[in-house]
């Protein structure tokens, strides 16, 4: 390198910054070409903010569905947190429906406007702020003249008996809760909410729950307990539960926004050692010797995050002490494949890691054919008897990818048996590749902000191949 290029162990000691792990509301949008495909536009860095996460809360009338949300809310304290409620989109009733409001049906679906607390909803998860309605329980109207303003924020609560009840609905949420509480006790609540807080007396609220909130609770709310993630018995009482929901909530925030999106893809956790080994690696100026040195040590990284997703079996061994030590069983058939070229950097890393490995290959053509014609493949012939780690190290349209993925699953692979290990990823990428194969697994150490109009991964780091291979001179 250069005299006046910083030194390497100025930048590993340097990179220290916080480390960047999601996409840009300045990312720049990739634009057509003849040459290659464009990679899917239905969600894209500018139609993809910050994802906030989105949890549904439902149970029984006066199951504790508030408490649950409150005690949520105090212990996500450090983070922006906004509570929606189903009540608040109630439909305001005509004056024919006053006249006889004794036989209305607060508790059917029908009486919600579920369109507009979707609106709300899609709002909200976007980033842009929203009025919503407020509801006068007395006068079963909605207040024409003022509105709750709610605000972006990290973390969107939407609480109420029939949140799981619409598909539309439960499928923007990325954690469904259920709230479990004996029918006795949330009688007993119901009578003391209503009788207090909404002016009604003890006899027309029984005689509602009998006609109305019983029936509609059996064939609305209860079936929709089949939809929840987690099922809190107890509600605020059930301590443990919510502390659980509560840590794993803050896992997912600490996560890049695609993560949130697609389970299925990993990104390694960050540290300053990994942040700076990215700084070099892509620095145009460093030379091949470092370049290929410090992107071994990375790929080496991914291949052991990776092996850490197949199946294990619990074994025991007797230790030199004569102990006995439980512990597990590396997954014995197991196999490489790399998409040549880039990919054969990584096979080294994988048979460092695994004694006598078979790895396969697969040649795609990248240019002139959209990424899609089959030049070569050599694999193992029990191939679809193995677990496979596909091995490439930068994942941009993902168009290679998915033509190699579909080899390996018409070669008998299953689906769920494919861990595709990358470097970095561009968010155009995974959701190619994830949309079409939602079982595997992709593992990779990070996702970069975006394509530019060549369709090259930005920041990025350049052709790989050329630079491991020293082939870019």
């Amino acid at each position: 390198m250069p005299e006046e290029t910083t030194s390497i162990d100025y930048v590993m000691e340097a990179a220290s910054g916080p480390h960047f792990s999601g996409l840009r509301l300045d990312g720049r949008k990739p634009t057509s070409s003849t040459s290659s495909p464009a990679p899917d536009s239905s969600l894209t860095t500018d139609s993809l903010p910050n994802q906030p996460f989105v949890i549904g809360v439902s149970g029984g009338t006066a199951s504790g569905k508030t408490t649950v949300c409150d005690m949520i809310i105090q212990q996500l304290h450090d983070h922006r947190v906004v509570l929606v409620n189903q009540d608040s989109f109630y439909r305001g009733l005509r004056p024919e429906e006053m006249e006889r409001v004794h036989e209305y049906n607060f508790d059917h679906p029908d009486a919600f406007d579920t369109e507009q607390m979707l609106e709300c909803m899609r709002k909200l998860i976007s980033g842009q702020c929203v009025q919503v309605p407020i509801y006068d329980f007395k006068k079963h109207q909605r207040s024409s003249d003022s509105f709750r303003q709610v605000n972006a924020s990290d973390v969107i609560i939407l609480e109420g008996i029939l949140v799981f009840h619409d598909q539309d609905v439960r499928d923007l949420m990325n954690m469904k809760i259920f709230v479990d509480t004996d029918a006795d006790v949330r009688l007993a609540r119901r009578i003391r909410r209503d009788t207090v807080e909404r002016g009604r007396d003890i006899n027309s609220v029984l005689e509602q729950y009998a006609k109305f909130v019983k029936p509609a609770f059996d064939d609305f709310v209860l079936p929709s307990k089949k939809y929840a993630d987690v099922i809190i018995p107890r509600g605020g009482d059930n301590h443990v539960a919510i502390d659980l929901i509560v840590q794993h909530i803050r896992t997912k925030l600490g996560q890049h926004d695609l993560c949130k999106i697609y389970p299925n893809v990993y990104v390694i956790q960050s540290t300053f050692q990994i942040r700076g080994m990215h700084t070099l690696i892509r620095d145009r100026d460093i030379s091949k010797h470092d370049f290929v040195f410090y992107s071994d040590r990375l790929i080496r990284l991914v291949v052991e995050h990776g092996l850490g997703h197949l199946p294990f079996t619990e074994m025991q061994v007797v230790t030199p002490t004569g102990s006995l030590y439980t512990g597990v069983d590396f997954c014995k058939k197991l196999c490489g494949v790399s998409i040549v070229r880039s990919g054969e950097s990584m096979e080294n890393a994988l048979r460092a890691c695994c004694k006598g490995i078979k790895i396969g290959k697969i040649l795609i053509h990248r240019d002139g054919d959209n990424g899609k014609q089959l030049i070569y493949e050599k694999l193992p012939k029990d191939i679809s008897e193995r677990h496979v780690l596909l091995l490439d190290p930068v994942l941009a349209t993902g168009n290679s990818a998915n033509q190699a993925i579909e080899l390996l699953i018409q070669k008998g692979v299953p689906e769920s048996h494919i861990i595709f290990l990358n470097l970095i990823s561009a968010p155009e990428g995974i959701h190619c590749v994830c949309k079409r194969f939602p079982s595997l697994k992709i593992v990779t150490s990070e996702i970069d902000v975006a394509l530019n109009e060549e369709f090259r991964v930005i920041p990025g780091l350049g052709e790989f191949g050329d630079r491991y291979f020293g082939t870019d001179d």
